[in-house]
C-alpha cells in the first residue's frame, strides 16, 4: 500500500493549524506506529484543533472527553445499568469504546481517572466488574495537556506517560505566523469548514500499520537504538530513566517514520527524527533540567554505526 495515501491528510493537518508542520507529521507517525500521542503546550495554540482534525479525518468512531476534576472512571470506561424490565444489567459503553479518543486537558482530572486509561491504552481493552471487553480497532488516544505548572493540573503518573508513543510540544508561533493565522480566519468567513474525505477507514489504517510494522530493521540500527538509550540513561543518572518499553517505542516510531518517507528499511536518520518526541516525556528527574538538552547530548555523543 502506498504511503503517499497519507500525503493529502498531512497537508490538511498542516493547513488547519498554521505552523504545525512538524506536529502534524509526528501525529501521523503515532497513528502509523499504532501508538498514542500526548500534545503539550499552553491553552489557545491549536492543540485541540489539531487533534480533532486528525480524529475526524480517520473515519470510524470518534469521541471527545473534556477532562475535569469531577470526572469519574465510569464516565470514561462505561458502567453496568440495572434494567428493572428485564431484571438484569445492561452495559453502557463509555467514550473509550471508539477508534479515536480525544482526551482534552488530560492533566486537569484526578490521578484515579488518569489511571483508568492505562489498561485501554496498553492492552486495547477494559475490565469492568470482572468482565473484560475489547476496544474497537484501530484505537488511538490523542491527549492534550496544559503546562504542568498551570493552576488546577495533576501530573500524569510515570506508568501512563510511558504508554504514550510520542509527545509533541506546541509553542506560541512567531509574530509572522500569528498574522497569517489572523488573515486565514478573516478570509474564512462564517461558513463552517468541512473535512475532506481521505479514504481512511479502519481497515485501511490497520493495513498501513501492519506494513509499517514489517519494515526491515538491521542489526546496526538496533544497536544504534540501544546505544542511544544507554547514553541517555548515563546522562540522566539512572538506569531506570529509560525503560525497555521506551526502546521498543523508538523502534515503532522509526518504522512509521521510514514508511512515511517511502523508505525500504529503517535507517539511523529515521531513528534520529523521532528520538526526541519518543523520549521527551519519559525523562523525569528530581533535578531541574530540560530533557531535550539531555536528548540532544545523547544524539550528539552516540556515533552512528
Amino acid at each position: 500500500m502506498n504511503p503517499n495515501l497519507l500525503s493529502p491528510l498531512l497537508r490538511h493537518l498542516s493547513q488547519t493549524v498554521i505552523g504545525s508542520e512538524e506536529a502534524s507529521r509526528l501525529l501521523l507517525t503515532a497513528l502509523l506506529g499504532n501508538g498514542h500521542v500526548l500534545i503539550e503546550g499552553a491553552p489557545g495554540i491549536g492543540k485541540t484543533m489539531l487533534a480533532h482534525t486528525l480524529a475526524s479525518s480517520m473515519g470510524g468512531v470518534f469521541k471527545r472527553v473534556q477532562f475535569t476534576p469531577d470526572l469519574l472512571p465510569s464516565d470514561l470506561l462505561g458502567y453496568n445499568l440495572y434494567r428493572s424490565a428485564t431484571g438484569g444489567f445492561e452495559f453502557i459503553p463509555g467514550p473509550v469504546f471508539s477508534n479515536c479518543l480525544l482526551a482534552d486537558e488530560i492533566n486537569r482530572t484526578s490521578p484515579r481517572v488518569q489511571s483508568a486509561l492505562l489498561e485501554s491504552m496498553n492492552e486495547g481493552r477494559v475490565t469492568i466488574d470482572g468482565i473484560t471487553r475489547d476496544l474497537p480497532r484501530p484505537f488511538i488516544v490523542i491527549a492534550t495537556q496544559n503546562d504542568t505548572h498551570a493552576t488546577g493540573t495533576f501530573p500524569l503518573p510515570e506508568p501512563q506517560l510511558d504508554r504514550f508513543l510520542l509527545s509533541l510540544q506546541m509553542t506560541l508561533p512567531d509574530a509572522g505566523k500569528q498574522t497569517e493565522i489572523l488573515l486565514s480566519h478573516a478570509a474564512r468567513g462564517t461558513e463552517p469548514e468541512t473535512t475532506p474525505d481521505f479514504d481512511l477507514d479502519g481497515a485501511t489504517i490497520l493495513s498501513l500499520q501492519k506494513i509499517a510494522a514489517e519494515l526491515p530493521v538491521s542489526l546496526a540500527v538496533a544497536q544504534y537504538i540501544t546505544a542511544l538509550c544507554e547514553a541517555l540513561r548515563r546522562l540522566a543518572g539512572s538506569d531506570e530513566s529509560v525503560s525497555v518499553r521506551a526502546s521498543l517505542a523508538i523502534l515503532r516510531a522509526a518504522r512509521a517514520n521510514a514508511f512515511l518517507e517511502s523508505a525500504p528499511a529503517v535507517y539511523p536518520d529515521h531513528v534520529q527524527a523521532v528520538f526526541p518526541a519518543v523520549m521527551r516525556h519519559r525523562i523525569l528527574s528530581e533535578q531541574d533540567f530540560d530533557p531535550l538538552e539531555l536528548i540532544g547530548m545523547a544524539l550528539t555523543k552516540t556515533p552512528v554505526r
